[in-house]
């Protein structure tokens, strides 16, 4: 069975404290946010008025999609005593180990992902200001939307997509592993060297992903220790009965607009045809990891990759299929379920896009569209004015600041982008959560009455009405909570008590 897919993108931004002999990234990251949120503080409620915090209750990192639970194993990924917020369009913001890092709001569409992708950037650009505001003269906090510090360590940006539950997880992992380790070729944000160890810059001197080299299994339950290309999580915040959710760490942090659309889109068809079991070929790599390695290495994106039945294929070839396979799914069964009016958009770019890596003695076209081709255009360019080698340590700092937000010393906003999301999409995204999920109602009820929401999560909020017991509001089904839904609701309620007594009315309608 085919569900209707529901996208989410989370990301970890790099953090620098400028300006004192002994930083802490810990206190950075929470500094930043918290430098944001009394900013931009409602008038009626003022910087030091009490914030609803993030719900604990039903995470559970430690179970496995696999059947088990496996507590002694995971890396501890949330400090909860760390600041933890929910915004008002719907996203949360918080400190996640030693990063700032913001988690989107569910999106019913790839396009709906950029908008709020692009929104999270532009809330990191407003706290590194608020920030700056707060601070001694001379300090200064600087985000980066990148995956590596060049140092070993990696950050990650994730992707959620519910499936059916009902879908073999086995046959997931085939078919996802198989996109993950190609789909580099689009979604790469590119990387000056490599951190493998063993390897050397004149080994590796630029390659398309920044996450490659972290990853050392094809499959497991851990995101920071132990990296796999397929995540176990089963943590569907949905209905468990009828939903999974599968949770990508393989992903670079896109700053190219149309590399994030593609990125979501194409795994949202290609999950679907899963689904529906189209699929009629299983492309399985002899070692997974290394040919996630390879095709990050390969800028002639020539590689043969060999596969478990003796034969090999590119990543391009792997695409290619991909993207026929799909085209005659949408053809078939239509794009409801896959967003509607933004599918044939990706399926129009997938196209376009592997036309032009084909001819990879000319990439230039692909300059603001992909990432990765970006940035080599930009290190290309400065190497030859500068006369340098490709070992040169500049190299290296100009790869990190392609990926700094400050709009005035960003290297990525030098290029022309191709823009599928205007300004004002963005702008609205900041504070505004998406019309057609379930984040429309979490958003809107932060906006009206933050003073009586104790906590929130992806799949409930709990309020106090000022009764003996709070109360909790489930929202296990993601496309429940939109605005055609509850606007009139949210609307004609004058109190949270109001609100309450109506949605008790309306489920024993139900």
């Amino acid at each position: 069975m085919t569900i209707k897919k529901t996208f989410g993108i989370e990301t970890e931004y790099g953090v620098i404290h400028r300006g004192v002999s002994d930083p802490n990234p810990i206190l950075a990251s929470s500094l930043l946010i918290n430098a944001y949120l009394y900013a931009h503080s409602p008038a009626s409620s003022g910087p030091s008025a009490p914030r609803p915090g993030w719900d604990f209750v039903h995470e559970t990192p430690e179970k496995d999609i696999r059947g088990f639970v496996t507590p002694e194993s995971i890396a501890p990924e949330i400090e909860a005593h760390l600041v933890n917020a929910v915004l008002t369009n719907g996203s949360r913001y918080y400190v996640d180990h030693a990063h700032p890092e913001l988690s989107a709001p569910e999106c019913s569409n790839p396009l709906s992902v950029v908008q709020y992708d692009v929104a999270s950037d532009q809330i990191l650009i407003s706290s590194m200001e608020a920030a700056k505001e707060v601070m001694p003269p001379g300090q200064e906090i600087v985000v980066y939307k990148n995956n590596s510090d060049g140092k070993g360590n990696s950050y990650g940006c994730h992707e959620n997509y519910l499936v059916d539950r009902e879908t073999s997880f086995d046959l997931i992992a085939d078919h996802a592993t198989a996109h993950f380790i190609t789909r580099q070729i689009f979604t790469g944000a590119g990387k000056v060297g490599c951190e493998i160890p063993g390897y050397s810059r004149s080994d590796v001197p630029f390659q398309i992903t920044q996450r490659s080299d972290f990853f050392e299994e094809k499959i497991g339950l851990e995101t920071t220790l132990k990296r796999p290309i397929i995540n176990t999580r089963d943590e569907p915040h949905a209905d468990p009965t009828k939903y999974r959710r599968l949770h990508v760490i393989v992903g670079d942090a896109n700053l190219c607009q149309v590399a994030t659309f593609l990125k979501v889109g194409t795994t949202g068809i290609i999950l679907s045809m899963v689904e529906s079991g189209v699929l009629d070929r299983n492309i399985r790599f002899e070692d997974p990891v290394r040919s996630l390695q390879q095709v990050s290495f390969d800028l002639g994106l020539k590689k043969p990759l060999e596969l478990t039945n003796g034969t090999t294929i590119t990543a391009t070839e792997t695409q290619w299929w991909f993207y026929e396979q799909a085209e005659k799914y949408v053809e078939n069964f239509g794009t409801d379920h896959l967003g509607g009016d933004s599918a044939p958009l990706v399926l129009e770019w997938w196209k376009k896009v592997l036309e032009r890596l084909e001819s990879s003695d000319n990439l230039e076209p692909l300059v603001g569209v992909l990432d990765w081709v970006s940035k080599k255009h930009i290190l290309d360019g400065f190497q030859e004015r500068k006369n340098i080698s490709s070992s040169d340590v500049q190299l290296a700092a100009i790869d990190l600041q392609y990926h700094d937000l400050r709009p005035e010393k960003s290297l990525f906003k030098k290029i022309k982008q191709e823009i599928l999301v205007s300004e004002e999409e963005s702008n609205f995204a900041v504070k505004n959560p998406p019309e057609d999920t379930r984040a429309y109602f979490r958003g809107k009820c932060l906006e009206k009455w933050p003073e009586n929401i104790v906590s929130a999560n992806w799949d409930s909020l709990v309020f106090d009405s000022g009764e003996e017991n709070l109360q909790r509001v489930p929202m296990l089904e993601p496309s429940r909570g939109t605005r055609e839904q509850t606007e009139n609701l949210l609307n004609s309620s004058n109190s949270v008590s109001d609100l309450l007594e109506r949605l008790e009315g309306n489920k024993r309608d139900d």
